[in-house]
């Protein structure tokens, strides 16, 4: 469009100029032809016949002198071709007042000049000169005389007009084609560069089998080989990765299942030594109470590892069945003693389809975990909807810091800067996640504004039957 344009000015430009030029020769050739006048002081007739002069088809004249100017006549149109229909009408009669009065004073003054108008709907080019006597002494005066001619730029205007349309038309198809241009270099560039961020998404999401197709051999090529290559080496690090975590975790899982039956004897031979611990001597019988305890704690630590085994290996399954909420939270309590230590305000009537003993877990877990890390008072709260279930356990202490809320639920992880003393394996809080999980429903943690961590279980009333072991 700017080539179209800055091409038309100039063209314009000199199609008009060249009209100008032509029409002031050919009119002071004409005027020359006159020389010398007939008389210093023309009248109408005399001025009728220097405007007829300059006159043709396409141009209409007028002779001034001293005010008057020669009769307004009309000049005869073009006749029309045989078959072509009516004669083309001739110019427009000149009249005085058409002439622009700024011209007339130049002319007035002794020069020659010109100056385009439009006239009845027309461009027209309005050419004025003065008339001049040459003395004997080859001097020259002015006579007064001036004559004004006006010249139809129609022709020249028809040819602007063709002259603009071929420039839209160089202009729209150069735009069309620099369009399609575009829209091949887009679809060459942006299409390779899509296909890079798809790719990287489904990387991100974890397929690691993503792969682009490599084309050309240009930089988008060398940056896709690149890609392939990185994730070629991700999905071999991944799955060396997936390995060791899954012969750790089959480690893990072969170990706890071997304790279990020397373990056994070890209880069994635990409870005979604390029943007798009163009756031994000092330190023996301090010694068979620690190994009392001890052989409690090992018993715990394997019924962890197991139960996480089989969330890892994915055989842990619910064995749902229709609870009343309040009266599994209290049973929970009763069982482990703790009915005085902990304020639960749970209302009754709320009914939910659960596995009893998983949820017991989760809440075991919960409140064991803030009677022993917590300060009281030790709150249980219960609260439902017609979707879901919240249970929320809150101690009063000082809370959880900031940097060990994300890693709460890791396995092993103890936060013992944060609480007074950490006791047990670091995997009751792991499994009390991975139970909500099974539900189909979450446990978090938050520090309240007032003080104390607040453990939160929620859970759908309506858990989906499952088949497998629920042990």
């Amino acid at each position: 469009m700017a080539v179209a344009g800055a091409m038309y000015v100039p063209a314009r430009n000199a199609i008009l100029g060249r009209a100008q030029d032509a029409a002031v020769r050919e009119m002071t050739g004409r005027l020359e032809a006159l020389f010398p006048l007939r008389t210093a002081t023309p009248d109408t007739h005399d001025l009728d016949m220097i405007a007829h002069a300059v006159t043709d088809r396409n141009s209409s004249a007028i002779a001034v002198y001293n005010g008057v100017h020669s009769p307004a006549r009309p000049v005869p149109g073009t006749p029309g071709l045989p078959g072509r229909g009516r004669p083309e009408p001739g110019p427009p009669v000149l009249e005085p007042q058409v002439i622009p009065k700024g011209l007339r004073h130049l002319v007035a003054s002794g020069r020659v000049g010109w100056q385009r108008v439009a006239w009845q709907g027309a461009p027209w080019l309005i050419i004025g000169t003065p008339l001049v006597i040459v003395e004997p002494d080859n001097t020259t005066r002015l006579s007064g005389i001036e004559v004004y001619v006006a010249r139809s730029l129609l022709p020249e205007q028809r040819s602007l007009d063709e002259l603009t349309a071929w420039a839209w038309f160089c202009a729209g198809a150069a735009l069309a084609f620099a369009v399609v241009l575009a829209l091949l270099a887009i679809r060459g560039v942006l299409g390779p560069v899509r296909e890079l961020g798809r790719a990287a998404r489904l990387l991100g999401k974890g397929e690691l089998r993503t792969r682009i197709t490599v084309r050309g051999s240009d930089e988008l090529a060398e940056v896709a080989r690149t890609f392939n290559d990185t994730a070629a080496e991700l999905e071999r690090l991944v799955g060396q990765l997936r390995e060791m975590e899954a012969d750790a975790r089959r480690f893990v899982a072969d170990v706890s299942h071997e304790l279990r039956t020397p373990l056994a004897a070890l209880a069994a031979v635990a409870d005979v030594l604390d029943e007798q611990a009163a009756r031994l001597p000092e330190p023996a019988g301090r010694a068979a109470r620690l190994v009392s305890q001890e052989t409690l704690n090992l018993t715990a630590l394997v019924n962890d590892l197991i139960e996480i085994s089989r969330f890892d290996s994915g055989v842990a399954a619910l064995a749902p069945n229709d609870v009343d909420m309040a009266e599994l939270v209290r049973a929970t309590l009763r069982a482990r003693g703790w009915s005085e230590q902990v304020n639960a305000e749970v209302p009754s009537g709320v009914t939910a389809r659960l596995d009893p003993r998983r949820v017991d877990v989760i809440l075991a877990n919960l409140v064991g975990n803030a009677l022993r890390h917590g300060e009281p008072p030790v709150s249980v709260r219960l609260r439902a909807d017609e979707h879901w279930i919240a249970v929320e356990v809150r101690d009063h202490g000082p809370g959880l810091d900031e940097a060990v809320l994300p890693h709460v639920f890791d396995r092993f992880y103890k936060a013992s800067a944060a609480r007074a003393r950490s006791e047990g394996s670091g995997l009751g809080l792991a499994i009390a996640r991975e139970n909500a999980r099974l539900h189909q429903g979450d446990l978090t943690v938050t520090n309240a504004p007032d003080g104390g961590a607040v453990f939160t279980l929620r859970l759908p009333r309506q858990t989906p039957d499952a088949d497998g072991d629920s042990e």
